[in-house]
């Protein structure tokens, strides 16, 4: 399948630049090496700047499909994708390309579920989805703070 250009352009950098994030309209691109949904969220701070951006992404679950729909991208690449984020990803107008679909993410250390992904499992709404995504940042964010003073 040939895939279009700015996603061609937003994978080969994403593989050959150590991002875990790259967006790509014409010209114009935004890459991120932040882990996780931060580089999304952050990026919701600039209301309708990449509506029509396509991306690459290393990983993306339900949580990460919910972000791109609010950003307003047009196609997602993953080299990891979940069932349910290419649904999502459907559901919004988002033409999904990925390497491996698997049936969920799972958190870092492999042990359980992904911790963003259990947090928007009752979300129907991107901006359902986000409130929940920020819920849970904050509370491990949290958590780790205390883990540092103890």
């Amino acid at each position: 399948m040939d895939l279009p250009q700015d996603i061609q352009t937003a994978k080969a950098r994403l593989t050959a630049g150590g991002y875990t994030l790259v967006l790509c309209r014409g010209t114009a691109i935004d890459e991120s090496r932040e882990r996780g949904v931060r580089p999304l969220l952050a990026r919701l701070e600039k209301p309708g700047a990449f509506a029509g951006f396509s991306a690459a992404d290393r990983v993306v679950g339900r949580a990460a499909a919910f972000l791109y729909a609010a950003l307003g991208v047009t196609a997602v690449y993953a080299g990891i994708i979940s069932r349910p984020a290419i649904d999502t990803l459907r559901q919004y107008g988002i033409t999904p390309f990925w390497d491996q679909a698997v049936g969920s993410i799972r958190n870092r250390e492999q042990t359980g579920p992904c911790p963003m992904e259990a947090a928007v499992a009752a979300a129907d709404s991107p901006q359902q989805a986000i409130a929940a995504i920020r819920a849970k940042a904050a509370e491990l964010a949290a958590t780790r703070a205390s883990a540092r003073q103890s």
